[in-house]
């Protein structure tokens, strides 16, 4: 439990990284950030799949098409989104809309699973929800008086960013509970070269997007300077500290915390991603949160632990009760 716990905080530490390097790199296309990180990631993930190759052989050419999968929906698509919403609606709303994935999970998986897992009771997550929505709309209520106080702020832009985050919310909720599903189904493979092993069929899908970035870009007549854009040292580095803190070792720790503790219980703690990348959010705006963002972020915190301490009734009681 303990050693499970230490690895989903450590893979939160990492992962809230990424909401981060879209503040780092305004000037730079979402789209960019996203096929940089993870022909970065790729990179990274090939001389650890070397030394895993024994461990990679073992994987069939299903594992490599589910890999590849997870690798579109959970890196590319993900990352593609939650860099679109950051860039437009700035980090704390996305970054509290990315907050509410463990209940969403959590809902998706009792949707999904209730008759291997049982059903969650609706009534008794009510509350919870209530707490949720209501820490989202407080931090929102204070990101908007900051667009008022601006002659120059975009309402639509703004709307526009906070969908996106909802996309990135269905992508990354989808792929827990597939990376669940095949690491449960494979007990005797290790999660480390499964880790790797999506680094790797990462990396032609992003190679891909970012040549297809490229030859837009030129066809367009963008001004946009490729293949590393204005700031290639700080772009580089970024996209191979990300690629290695937060795609690679952040999915390794989370891998590790899947395989000891249970699916409901790691949703709950990715509310550690949260807390980190809202905390990295307001070092880099040199300024603590107001008191309103602070309250709306403990109802968050409050409404994902709440939700997660509902359990599911068993299948048989909950089949008996709706009879």
């Amino acid at each position: 439990m303990l050693s499970g716990t230490l690895f989903a905080l450590a893979a939160g530490l990492m992962w809230g990284l990424v909401f981060i390097g879209p503040l780092l790199l305004p000037g730079y296309p979402a789209a960019l950030q996203s096929f940089g990180r993870y022909v970065a990631f790729g990179l990274i993930a090939l001389p650890l799949a070397w030394a895993d190759r024994r461990l990679l052989s073992q994987f069939t050419r299903a594992d490599w098409v589910e890999a590849g999968k997870l690798g579109l929906v959970g890196n590319v698509v993900y990352y593609l989104f939650l860099a679109s919403a950051i860039q437009r609606a700035g980090g704390p709303l996305p970054t509290m809309i990315i907050g509410t994935l463990p209940v969403v999970i959590a809902v998706a998986s009792n949707l999904r699973d209730h008759a291997r897992d049982g059903r969650l009771p609706w009534l008794r997550m009510g509350p919870s929800l209530a707490l949720i929505a209501a820490g989202i709309g407080c931090v929102n209520q204070v990101e908007l008086q900051h667009l008022r106080a601006d002659p120059n702020a975009d309402f639509v832009r703004y709307a526009i960013g906070a969908l996106l985050a909802v996309g990135a919310v269905a992508c990354w909720t989808w792929y827990p509970m597939r990376n669940a599903d095949w690491l449960r189904a494979h007990p005797d493979r290790s999660p480390r070269a499964w880790a790797t092993a999506q680094g790797v069929a990462t990396l032609p899908l992003a190679l891909v997007g970012y040549a297809a970035f490229w030859a837009w870009n030129t066809a367009s007549g963008q001004a946009f300077e490729m293949p590393f854009g204005p700031q290639p040292e700080r772009f580089l580095a970024l996209m191979f500290a990300i690629g290695l803190l937060a795609s690679w070792l952040g999915t390794l720790c989370w891998n590790e915390a899947s395989q000891r503790l249970p699916t409901t219980l790691v949703g709950q703690l990715i509310v550690f991603e949260t807390l980190s990348a809202l905390a990295y959010a307001y070092l880099l705006r040199q300024q603590w949160p107001e008191a309103a963002t602070l309250a709306g972020i403990v109802l968050l915190v409050a409404g994902v632990a709440w939700a997660l301490r509902v359990r599911p009734e068993p299948p048989a009681a909950a089949a008996a009760h709706h009879a």
